[in-house]
């Protein structure tokens, strides 16, 4: 015991990316969903090598009519596969079966898998980056005065408000001038209420009150509708999902800074003339890193969630892209008959959504300051 005490005290000191690595690994539960994270990160890569191409190794859109609803592991059948014209299945035989159509489940769970991995890791990050601004202004200047700033800042989320509009009535209608004038006569409203707001209260309770204006909004069925709207793609949904999504992370954000204000480092930072994005940005987020990472991983596998229910209501990326709420909607008319189409995809959304909880906690451990000086 000795010796290892005056070892830990000859050896050089950690950085904080190191003392995180430390407590990370002692977490099992969280080493293990990092585990299942890095193995469904390679099977979404692996899906893109293998079902991309014009003439790609697995095929998940090559029908098989001869062979629908073929059980796991069951081989496939030469003759009546050739005289359709259809591809050889990879390694001849049907790892996870077939649906409806005779389509491998197995090339159409690894392109799905690719799929969940770019919505949920783009729509995070969109989500990510403005809950960090808007809550660290919110937190670090929350005691600034009403005036000029609060105005500024309304007008700003009005005008975001209304180019968000723009675009999305734009991108379905196709005529930017009626979509500007939509925008306007919803955005005025909106403009006036923030305006109000701005000469009563402070620039933080005009970005708190606009938190709380989105927060009223049924998100799901916000979502559902701008999809509808705007002809839902791959892109559309990421956008959408990340820009009402960040309300989470700018009250995590917010409170942190509220907390770190009063320390004695930001103090110390202030008095030796320090401007304030750099305390900002240098001292402050780094230390409100937890929550934040916390909250992207948990965002993660909530948007891996939330596409899969929408790809399951058909409202998800549409063909010819293969998500695995899509297969798990097709599967559900069959799961007497053909158990699989729906085990494997619920399945799969169980473990990948387990996995980033589990890190997501993890993480939160690893990167708190007060766990840092924690023995073993």
């Amino acid at each position: 015991m000795t010796e290892d005490v005056l070892q830990d005290a000859a050896a050089p000191p950690r950085t904080p990316l190191q003392e995180s690595w430390r407590i990370l690994r002692r977490n099992r539960l969280a080493m293990v969903g990092l585990a299942f994270f890095a193995a469904f990160f390679l099977l979404a890569v692996l899906g893109v090598i293998l079902t991309s191409g014009r003439q790609p190794i697995m095929d998940p859109s090559a029908v098989r009519l001869s062979e629908k609803f073929r059980p796991p592991l069951s081989r496939w059948n030469r003759t009546e596969v050739e005289a359709e014209g259809a591809p050889a299945p990879p390694f001849g035989i049907y790892v996870l079966g077939t649906d409806s159509l005779g389509r491998d489940v197995l090339s159409r769970m690894l392109q799905g898998a690719w799929v969940s991995l770019t919505i949920g890791f783009v729509a995070v990050g969109i989500s990510v980056f403005i809950g960090i601004v808007l809550g660290g202004l919110a937190g670090y200047f929350d005691d600034w005065p009403s005036g000029p700033v609060a105005r500024a800042a309304a007008v700003l989320f009005a005008s975001a408000v209304g180019v968000l509009l723009v675009v999305v009535l734009g991108l379905q209608s196709r005529d930017y001038l009626t979509a500007l004038r939509n925008a306007y006569v919803v955005g005025a409203p909106i403009a006036i209420l923030m305006l109000l707001l701005a000469r009563l209260t402070t620039p933080a309770t005009v970005i708190m009150r606009f938190v709380d204006l989105m927060l009223c909004i049924p998100r799901f069925f916000l979502i559902l509708t701008v999809i509808a709207l705007a002809e839902g793609g791959i892109f559309k949904i990421m956008l959408v999902v990340g820009l009402t999504s960040w309300m989470g992370t700018t009250r995590f954000v917010r409170a942190e800074f509220l907390s770190l204000r009063k320390q004695d480092f930001v103090s110390a930072a202030r008095a030796l003339g320090v401007g304030d994005f750099r305390i900002i940005f240098r001292h402050m987020i780094p230390n409100a890193v937890a929550p934040v990472l916390v909250s992207a991983t948990l965002g993660i596998a909530g948007t891996i969630l939330l596409e899969a229910g929408l790809s399951f209501l058909g409202f998800g990326v549409p063909p010819p892209h293969a998500t695995w709420g899509k297969i798990l909607a097709d599967g559900k008319s069959y799961i007497f008959d053909a158990p699989w189409l729906t085990f494997a995809p619920g399945f799969a959304i169980l473990v990948v959504v387990l996995s980033f909880n589990l890190f997501g906690e993890g993480l939160r451990d690893a990167f708190n300051p007060k766990l840092r000086d924690r023995g073993a």
